[in-house]
């Protein structure tokens, strides 16, 4: 028999005699926490627990975060599908993001879960994003397992921390049985779970035994198919490919299906191929039950939150609601002088296709169309949100500019709102001033002050609009001490004008390069955002002015050489270091005559009008 017949036999075996028996051995699960608490890693190990063989075991690298920006950054963006055999069970796992600002990845992947793994710091407790995720899954009735984890910590609380994970779920209205959860100590770096953190095991078969008694079982519900599209892949061979869960029924490879619109509009249409998760990849297979998780390969012009059900008699399932975008963003060509030289992708063609493709799957973005037919307004959840699809966009090639962010006001019942986030600053006990004086600055208002150890943990209401750019600042003013997170609260009445930066820009006049006599010359005016030796353009912002105004100079000024040259009369330039900006920072910093220009290898901050005389007439016409 042939390689290619084994292993067809071997599926055929698998699928139509085991699979029945494995079929209600089923647990979905999704991991949350927040940002860096360990969840990616444990999953790590319990693929590793599973015997899968993988190639990045040997390197220590974290196989879930595969994105490069995920890697750099420390944290997961987009939701992940993963299967592993434990026993006779599969443990269908969604690794999910902890950041509020991807908070439409949460959403939909708990609607393919049965039960969550809320994984906590032993030394941090409960933080805001723990807190975001956890919310939507006791509102959607999932059950939890909590897992406190980095247990091998100094000064780690892991009782303190157990007794903080259910105040807060009774905080969230929790039900009876919610409330009563199962708890596993350990270190997932170290791999190992325990249900007694003083006495530690070899491995987290504790934590994988515990899925399997507590996660309820997927329901097993007869009649016709409906399958919920919770997320989608892409394959440059067969397309868009939808994910979801099979609600009810049995889906069929080769079978007819009707998808269900969002708008309620019915399309007929065929599945070509059915995969189910195997492992970090997947496998063809005929069929898949009611209660697993799927890729459907075929089904064209879905959306997700659509439903694929019966071909002859479709039921829709209540489309999948998701938190609206509170910040926007102007997204149009690059027309610098310097457009072109970088970036493959440079036309507003380019860049319509690319925010079109990004909202296929990036549920909590819109896009609008712009005042000019090259610029775009682009809606999303924060900073964060923004600003990694733009450094993605950056990576694959495009040139854009960017505008300041705004946030999205709303008129309730005739009075205006804006909305609030809960923020939270950990520091150390000598730097408590200095963060209150410049969060209240913000209009936000501190609601609770607690000492941990020999750290200060504070809790406030913000507006959303005094969170831009705070972060910055206040690691600036903790010399980088201060832990910042924030989770998205709700709209509140409008608290007031908020001080915006002091210090106006400094502004090129000239197109050439920077040359460090010149920026020697001009130290007293401010600080420079540029190296000498840079090209820069008329209209490009180099540094910051030391006074409210802006300032217009010419730092590609050469010094003039003279016939007679007395020894040691040249000074020799000493410039100290330029600022330096993340993306998120220069699009918390720009002003709203600003833009940021992206390219693949240069960020620069520049004035919408390039021309020093326009920008005066403009600023005539406004007053």
């Amino acid at each position: 028999m042939s390689q290619k017949s084994l292993q067809e036999f071997s599926n055929f075996l698998l699928f139509s005699v085991l699979l029945p028996r494995i079929m209600q051995n089923i647990r979905n699960i999704a991991i949350i926490a927040h940002v860096d608490h360990g969840k990616t890693t444990i999953v790590d190990k319990m693929i590793l627990q599973a015997k899968i063989t993988r190639n990045a075991e040997k390197s220590g690298e974290l196989i879930l975060d595969n994105n490069d920006l995920e890697r750099e950054r420390g944290i997961t963006i987009l939701a992940k599908n993963v299967s592993v055999p434990y026993k006779d069970y599969k443990i269908n796992i969604i690794d999910t993001p902890g950041h509020a600002d991807f908070g439409g990845e949460v959403e939909r992947v708990l609607n393919m879960a049965d039960g969550v793994l809320l994984l906590v710091d032993a030394f941090e407790g409960t933080m805001p994003q723990t807190r975001f995720v956890l919310q939507k899954a006791i509102e959607m009735g999932k059950k939890p397992v909590v897992v406190v984890n980095k247990v091998d910590k100094q000064n780690c609380r892991p009782d303190e921390v157990n007794e903080q994970v259910f105040d807060l779920m009774f905080s969230l209205d929790a039900t009876e049985d919610q409330l009563d959860f199962k708890t596993l100590y350990g270190s997932a770096k170290q791999g190992w779970m325990s249900h007694d953190w003083k006495k530690p095991t070899t491995d987290i078969t504790a934590l994988l035994d515990t899925i399997i008694d507590e996660i309820p079982a997927p329901e097993q519900l007869e009649g016709t198919p409906q399958m919920l599209i919770s997320s989608l892949e892409y394959s440059p061979y067969v397309g868009r490919i939808a994910v979801g869960r099979i609600k009810r029924g049995t889906l069929k490879a080769n079978q007819p299906v009707t998808l269900c619109k969002r708008d309620g509009t019915f399309e007929k249409s065929r599945i070509k191929e059915l995969m189910v998760f195997d492992g970090l990849g997947k496998i063809k297979v005929d069929e898949v039950h009611s209660g697993d998780i799927c890729a459907v390969v075929g089904v064209e012009g879905f959306e997700i939150g659509d439903t694929i059900a019966d071909y002859e008699n479709p039921e829709a399932l209540p489309p999948i609601s998701v938190d609206e975008p509170t910040m926007s963003m102007l997204f149009c060509i690059n027309d610098s002088p310097f457009f072109g030289r970088e970036g493959k992708f440079v036309t507003s063609r380019h860049l319509k296709e690319r925010l079109d493709k990004e909202l296929e799957k990036n549920l909590a973005l819109r896009v609008k169309d712009g005042l000019t037919a090259d610029s775009f307004v682009v809606y999303g959840r924060g900073v964060l949100h923004l600003s990694v699809l733009i450094e993605t966009m950056r990576r694959e090639g495009f040139e854009l500019q960017v505008g300041q962010p705004k946030v999205i006001d709303k008129n309730i019942n005739g009075v205006r709102c804006e909305p609030i986030e809960h923020l939270t600053i950990d520091l150390p006990e000598d730097k408590v001033g200095a963060a209150i004086e410049l969060t209240t600055r913000r209009k936000g208002a501190l609601l609770h002050m607690e000492h941990r150890e020999d750290r200060v943990h504070l809790d406030f209401d913000i507006p959303s609009r005094g969170i831009i750019g705070l972060r910055s600042n206040l690691l600036t003013a903790t010399a980088g001490e201060a832990v910042v997170a924030h989770r998205f609260k709700g709209y509140e009445p409008y608290k007031g004008e908020i001080e915006k930066r002091n210090n106006g820009s400094l502004v090129a006049i000239e197109t050439g390069t920077a040359v460090a006599y010149a920026m020697d010359k001009l130290q007293d005016r401010g600080k420079f955002i540029i190296f000498p030796g840079e090209e820069i353009y008329a209209g490009q912002v180099v540094g910051e002015h030391s006074r409210v105004d802006d300032l217009n100079i010419n730092i590609c000024k050469t010094k003039k050489l003279t016939n007679v040259r007395a020894s040691g009369t040249d000074e020799k330039a000493q410039l100290p270091p330029p600022l330096q900006f993340s993306l998120e920072e220069m699009l918390e910093y720009i002003q709203e005559d600003e833009l940021v220009e992206v390219t693949p290898k240069s960020m620069r901050i520049r004035k919408i009008y390039l021309d020093e005389n326009e920008r005066k007439r403009r600023k005539n016409n406004a007053l």
